[in-house]
Order: structure tokens, then sequence, then C-alpha cells
């Protein structure tokens, strides 16, 4: 800090006019007396002063006055402020390239360190001096050495800002595989801010493009990671390699980075170089996890569209995650799902037990139609066989294990039945599943007719039947009228219609509209003129993973 203004006595007479680089002045006031060797508050003497400013004739005037043995010469040349700066130091810090070369001449030590453990030459490489670099080098100075406090060498400040034609100068004499503290070397450094150019340099000149730092990242991480899509092209061309493992948690690969941060050219690019073993190879981690954990629905496209499994790897052990579809139904969101969700869901992702939770236990029936939307329920015929998620109408269908998962949660949900059950039925449930003393026992007498509705309550098996007559005498069910009486020959005609064509079919088509029949029958044979149970909020559900008690129907 200068506190020249403050105390004007501080500052010699001659540092003064050296500071201005007034050389008659500078030799008028050393002939009159005045001495060249007197210090201000920082230390700082008229010579310092002279360099800084870049004034070669005060600086010649002053170490002219300073005479003596060469000795005395060498060291009022080499003397250092109170933050350790010499006047070469000063110099080249500011591009003063003849008063550097005086100073050199005068013996000034090339590699003297400041305080904070810089140089002339890292000075000169820092602000971007080329001529004084050169000059500095071929002077001898010293390359290699670690300054600051994160221990970079010239090469890594050089790199750091981009000045590509000092990397030109300093690769020809710079150790290149150099590391700081976190062993980072300068390759790794331009890979991280992007320096195109510099990386180009320190690749043509043998840099090692795979180097890593402390934590096992590499350069292509870390350009994949900042976002630096000419890097990550130019260091794939000289062969970095995109499968290196770079962490020690778990094999996180440049794919995940580029992923994590939506940076879509680059994920583009690396998609294609990546091993796919990333993506269901046990012990690995899909990239749609961490894109689904950034919440980037641009990757998660991405991903899907280049063939990249919605349900991935089961990564409970590695990430306490089973599927990038839980992850997606556990994110928070103000809507009833994230973008991710539906992506997965559209592209055929499975649901285990845990995510229909998120679908059951909640009065907002959203997420419910989403899946609705893109999941086909097999008919009961189908349900002998696993139909494997094959697509029907442009859905994929339900896998047996999760059609039983689904029930099982509904089942365990019947304070929001009421919400749920219309949405099945319409999208082609088979009823008679539902048909479970659990549900007879427990559901809301509003449910239990809509229910009924769908079936021959006539031929119900006597266990059931004995249920619902239980509930009626403890008034705990009040049946709809009809109920008591056989059911007409219409509701037995659209139960069978609803067998034969299959209530997917019945319910999901226009198949009905098809039939030669009178439209006012459409309704009926669909099931529209049944009025839906109302749902009233009581004691909400908090939607959360809680134990429930399985319910085997399938």
């Amino acid at each position: 800090m200068d506190f020249t203004e403050c105390y004007g006595d501080t500052v010699s007479s001659v540092a003064a006019a050296a500071r201005s680089g007034c050389a008659r002045r500078v030799r008028r006031l050393i002939r009159s007396g005045s001495s060249v060797k007197s210090r201000d508050n920082r230390g700082w003497s008229p010579l310092h002063e002279a360099a800084a400013a870049g004034s070669r004739e005060c600086v010649r005037e002053i170490l002219s006055a300073a005479g003596g043995s060469s000795g005395d010469i060498c060291d009022y040349v080499n003397s250092l402020t109170h933050e350790g700066e010499s006047a070469c130091y000063l110099a080249a810090q500011r591009g003063h390239l003849p008063v550097v070369r005086l100073l050199l001449k005068a013996h000034s030590d090339i590699n003297q360190l400041t305080n904070d453990l810089s140089c002339p030459l890292y000075a000169a490489v820092d602000n971007g001096h080329r001529e004084v670099v050169e000059l500095l080098l071929g002077k001898g100075a010293e390359v290699n050495r670690a300054h600051t406090a994160s221990c970079w060498t010239c090469l890594h400040q050089a790199v750091y800002k981009g000045h590509s034609e000092i990397v030109r100068l300093l690769v020809d004499v710079c150790d290149l595989e150099s590391v700081d503290d976190h062993k980072i070397s300068p390759l790794f450094l331009a890979a991280q801010y992007g320096q195109k150019e510099c990386l180009e340099i320190l690749v043509n000149a043998g840099a090692d493009v795979n180097t890593r730092s402390a934590d096992l990242a590499t350069p292509l991480l870390i350009a994949s990671q900042e976002g630096h899509e000419a890097c990550v092209a130019l260091l794939l061309d000289h062969g970095a390699d995109p499968n290196a493992a770079c962490s020690q948690d778990w094999p996180q690969l440049p794919i995940h980075a580029a992923a994590e941060f939506s940076h879509i050219g680059i994920l583009r690019r690396l998609i294609a170089a990546t091993d796919r073993s990333c993506d269901r190879g046990a012990g690995m981690v899909s990239p749609l996890y961490v894109a689904v954990h950034g919440d980037r629905s641009e990757s998660v496209k991405l991903l899907l569209e280049e063939g990249f499994s919605p349900d991935a790897q089961d990564c409970t052990h590695t990430l306490d995650l089973h599927s990038p579809l839980s992850l997606a139904l556990c994110q928070p969101t103000r809507k009833p799902y994230s973008e991710s969700v539906r992506l997965l869901v559209a592209a055929g992702a499975s649901l285990r037990e845990e995510d229909w939770l998120h679908v059951f236990s909640t009065d907002q029936t959203g997420l419910l139609q989403l899946l609705l939307r893109y999941k086909w329920i097999p008919p009961p015929r189908a349900l002998t066989s696993d139909p494997s998620g094959a697509p029907r109408h442009g859905k994929t269908a339900m896998k047996l294990q999760e059609l039983r998962e689904m029930i099982c949660v509904a089942l365990s949900q019947l304070p929001f039945a009421a919400c749920w059950l219309p949405l099945l039925l319409q999208a082609g449930l088979e009823p008679t599943l539902l048909l479970h003393p659990h549900m007879l026992e427990q559901a809301d007498g509003g449910v239990l007719n809509y229910l009924l509705e769908f079936v021959n309550w006539w031929t119900l098996p006597a266990a059931l039947k004995h249920i619902l007559d239980r509930r009626r005498s403890e008034r705990t069910w009040e049946p709809c009228p009809h109920f008591g009486s056989t059911p007409r020959l219409s509701h037995l005609c659209r139960l069978q219609l609803r067998d034969v064509l299959g209530p997917d079919r019945l319910m999901r088509t226009d198949v009905v509209q098809r039939l030669p029949i009178p439209p006012p029958l459409h309704r009926f044979l669909t099931f529209r003129d049944i009025p839906e149970a109302s749902y009233t909020v009581t004691d909400r559900i908090e939607r959360q993973q809680s134990a429930h008690q399985h319910r085997h129907v399938l």
C-alpha cells in the first residue's frame, strides 16, 4: 500500500523523482547529496521506484550513484521490499524489458523469491510479458520451481492465463508433467479452464492426455464437466480414455459429468466413444442416474434416444437406488411428476413396489394417469405368462411382477381408493383382481359399490359374500339396492362382452363404437353409466415409503 499522500516525508526526494521517471531531476538530487539508499515505509528504495516505473535512465543513474565495491552494488540491486520484491521482480512484473536487461547486467538475482513465493519469471508469465519471459529464460531462470501456496509452476500459470505464446516458449524447457498440490498438471489445467490453444500446444509437445489429479479426475472428465466442447474433442482425438474411472467411490466417467451438467454436444460425442457397459454393467452406474439427479431432462432424453436402458442397473449397493425412475420419483418438484419421470415411463421404465407407493399413497392422480398413458395392463388370459414388456397400442405392457406389485400397493392404500380405482378399471384392469378380502373388509362403502358394479355380484365366492353380509349387518356398508337381486341380463351381457374383447380393448379403444348397436348403448357397454365414488379428505396419509402388508392376489 502506498502511503505517500499521507506521509510524504517517508518517501525520499530521489525516490519521488524516480517514480515520475525524471532522470534529470534524479541526477541533480544525487549531485546535491541526496541518498539513493533511503527507504520508505514499504521498504522501497529509489531503485525499486525506478524499476517499477520502467525508467531505464533513472535506474542507470541510481546504480551509478550506489557505487562502491561490486559487493555493495550486488547487495543494493538485490535489496528487497517488505513484500520480498526485488527491483528486477518489479520490472519483470510490469514488462519493462530494458530495465530487466540492465538489472541483470548489474547481477540481479534472477531467481529471487518474494514472500509469496513468486519470482521475476513467474511475474512476467502471469502478466503475459513474452519478451521478458524470453529474456529470463535465455539468462537461465529456473523454470520448474513451485510457486505460490498451490505449488504452481510457471507453465501452470501461463496455461491458466491462456498466454499461448508464452506456453510455446515454456514447453521446450519445462517439465510437462509437473503437478501442483492436488496433482494437477498444466494439461489438466488447460482442459479445466477451456484453454484450447494451450491444450493443443501441450498435447503436441507430448504431455499426457490421461494424467490424473489426486481425486483420480482426468482432463477429459474435467473438460466434460465444465462444458469445454472443443477441448473434449481435442482430447478424444489424441487418445484420451473415455472409459477411465475417475472416482474412488464409484466408477464415474466423463459421460457422467456431461450428463449431470447437460452439456448436450459433449454428451453426444461421449455416448459414441464410451463403452456401453456403463449402462447395464454390474458395478457400474448408468449416466441416467446423474442426469435424473440433476433434473437434466435434456440429458435424460438424449440418453434414452441413444438406447440407454430406462431401468439401467440396480445401484442399491452403490448409490442406495434401484433404478433411475425410483430416483426421479423421489426428486422434489412442485408438479405431480418431473419431466424425467415422464421420459423414463414413456421409454418403458419398470416400477417396483416402492415406486408404486408414490403413485397410490396420495389423492393426486396425475402420476397414475401418466403411467396409464404409457403402460398397458394385460388382460387376465395374459397373466399366466409374463408379457415381458411387449408393446401394445404404442404402450409398454406391464410385466407380471410389476402388475402384481401394483395391486399389492393399491390394496395397501385403500384410503385413496376412490381416486385410483376408477382410473385402473377404466384403463382395463380386470376388477376380479381387486376382489380380495382386505378390499371388501376395509374399503369405503362408495368404493366397494363402484367395484361391485364391474362384476357379477351374484356369483361371488361364499367367503366374500360372508364379508359383505357382515358389513351390511354392522352398517359399515350400504349396498346399492339392486345388489340384493340377480343382475339384469343387460349387465351380464356387458360383462361377457368385456371378457370376450378384453377389458383393455373395451375401455381403451373405439371397438364399441364400431359394433352394430345403437349409439345410446356405447356408454352402458363401457361402464360409463356408473357414478364414481367421491373422495373426502379425512386423514391424509403422508407420501412416504412406509411398510405395508402384502396382498398376494395374482
